[in-house]
């Protein structure tokens, strides 16, 4: 099987973001999509009622463990979608990111605000996709 690469930019005709990659260019591999994944356990228990810091906590985990068994890493990541219900939350989704993936090669990255997620307690989710 051949190797994967990918190769992440940020030209110059583009601002240089802090924390994620304009683009990334995969090549030579298998494409991975993980389902957007909210602050619950592997047993379904909500994790940090009330608690942002703890459920993007959370939400790192479990996009890990999705990696984990699809034989990644956070290496792999290609682009992440964040929602968020409050975007005075960014400086700590930020450290709480920087905490789980690769600084160096960072996903290309949108984060949204919604009104609500699909169950109210939840404050964060986050979709991926990979590349291995």
């Amino acid at each position: 099987m051949p190797s994967s690469t990918i190769q992440r930019i940020n030209p110059a005709t583009l601002p240089t973001p802090p924390g994620y990659s304009q683009l990334a260019v995969a090549s030579g591999g298998a494409l991975i999509v993980i389902a957007g994944q909210v602050a619950l356990d592997n047993q379904g228990q909500l994790v940090g009622l009330g608690n942002f810091a703890a459920q993007a906590t959370q939400v790192f985990r479990n996009l890990m463990a999705a990696l984990d068994a699809a034989g990644a890493s956070p290496r792999h990541l290609i682009k992440l979608t964040t929602f968020v219900t409050d975007l005075s939350h960014l400086p700590v989704f930020r450290q709480v990111r920087d905490q789980f993936l690769d600084v160096e090669h960072q996903p290309a990255s949108t984060l949204v605000q919604v009104s609500r997620l699909f169950r109210p307690e939840f404050l964060i989710e986050i979709e991926a996709m990979a590349y291995r």
